[in-house]
């Protein structure tokens, strides 16, 4: 990250014109270090994370865009007990690996894999039947949902496969040791958007650091495959405790307005008028104008922070919910338009995108959006709104009025 865009991510929360606690203002001070110096961000070596915001077969999440005097911790920035799992849960892979006579190198794949796919957090949902820490599908022959779950077996079946070779693991792919690291990630994943595990690799080294793993593990030969029910393999839980899978929308015709347009098809202007209760501290046009200016202007504050930047662009600190895809679906029922390609300038159009996020970006009017991660991760852009579905091959949900019920 340039020196330029961290002062730019720091100036974010800071001259809103809304009152924020100093408590607030201390603890996002804290979390924009730990992002500076890559503990959880991109860090200072310019690695780049996977696009949660936005990107199909990924069942990533998002950073997470809550009240910083909350309590609620997201899988991006967690808490120290969220981290906890995650370390439990990188020495769970390790563990898997040596008993694999498996190198470190497999292991760091592992890690990589999982905290694309999951945050490295035992998650129980995802992309349709997705579920656990390397996200992967019962409907696909990875196992039973129940099993899935358990990240012992998870981690095995990432790395040894079915004992059919379909689906393959990591030691099914031939020459997998001499290959790139997400390339092998990519191998076994076989994911929309291969280029994302690599951007996992220093939060990888630093989670195995932290763990106390050995990445330069030479391989050696199998032969402790017995113990691989040894252990504890329920203190991994890192989900909201949730036990179903990601619903889409269903294919309505907005709510019987005739109205929803087919996928691909071009958005035009409506003109709907926000109701009394949507109310901001930016007027609609200045929204616009200030995501067109961050478009022209700005830096490269926004990596994975669609819901984050769609908040401030209406003047506020934060949006209070930290998945993109839940804003929607808290939405009044009355201020949610399914599937309407007819979003009034100023809407907040949102999508599935085979994440646990969503993506969600500001309507501009003319068929355009200001979206963070399009073009250039991490910067604004404005784009065709149709490129969400042609370039990341997500699903169109609907809009909604800028409400921000929690916000501030």
């Amino acid at each position: 990250m340039e020196a330029r865009d961290a002062a730019r991510l720091a100036g974010r929360f800071v001259g809103t014109g809304v009152k924020v606690k100093a408590a607030a203002i201390a603890s996002v001070v804290f979390v924009v270090f730990l992002f500076i110096v890559g503990l959880f961000g991109a860090g200072i070596g310019g690695k780049a994370y996977a696009d949660s915001c936005g990107d199909p077969g990924t069942p990533s999440v998002d950073y997470g865009d809550v009240d910083v005097d909350g309590d609620e911790p997201t899988a991006q920035q967690p808490d120290a007990n969220q981290r906890n799992y995650q370390i439990a849960n990188a020495k769970i892979i390790d563990g898997v690996a040596q008993n694999n006579g498996l190198s470190g190198r497999a292991t760091l794949v592992g890690l990589m894999t999982a905290l694309q796919e999951s945050t490295l957090l035992n998650l129980p949902n995802g992309h349709a039947d997705s579920v656990g820490l390397f996200q992967q599908r019962e409907s696909q022959g990875w196992g039973s949902r129940g099993d899935i779950m358990k990240p012992k077996y998870a981690a095995t079946m990432f790395f040894m496969g079915a004992k059919d070779g379909d689906p393959p693991g990591l030691t099914d792919i031939k020459g997998w040791e001499k290959m790139g690291l997400g390339e092998a990630a990519q191998a076994v994943q076989k994911s929309a958007h291969p280029e994302l595990y690599d951007g996992e690799e220093d939060a990888a080294r630093e989670i195995a650091k932290e763990a106390g793993l050995d990445l330069d593990r030479p391989a050696k030969d199998a032969g402790a495959n017995e113990d691989q029910d040894q252990g504890d393999d329920t203190a991994t839980d890192g989900g909201d405790g949730d036990d179903s899978a990601i619903e889409c929308y269903p294919e309505d015709d907005n709510n019987g307005t005739g109205k929803p347009g087919k996928p691909g098809a071009a958005f035009h202007d409506g003109d709907a008028p926000w109701p009394s209760s949507v109310k901001n501290p930016r007027s609609t046009e200045a929204a616009i104008a200030w995501a067109e200016s961050e478009a022209q202007t700005g830096g490269r504050d926004w990596y994975r922070a669609c819901l984050a930047f769609v908040a401030r662009a209406y003047g506020w600190s934060f949006s209070g919910v930290p998945y993109a895809i839940d804003h929607y679906r808290e939405m009044p029922a009355s201020m949610k338009h399914d599937k309407d390609r007819n979003p009034p300038p100023g809407a907040l159009m949102y999508w599935e995108t085979g994440g646990r996020a969503g993506h969600v970006a500001v309507y501009l009017g003319d068929g355009k959006i200001a979206s963070n991660d399009i073009l250039r991760p991490g910067y604004i852009d404005v784009v065709p709104a149709t490129d969400i579905e042609s370039k990341w091959g997500a699903t169109y949900v609907g809009w909604a009025p800028p409400y921000f019920p929690k916000g501030g």
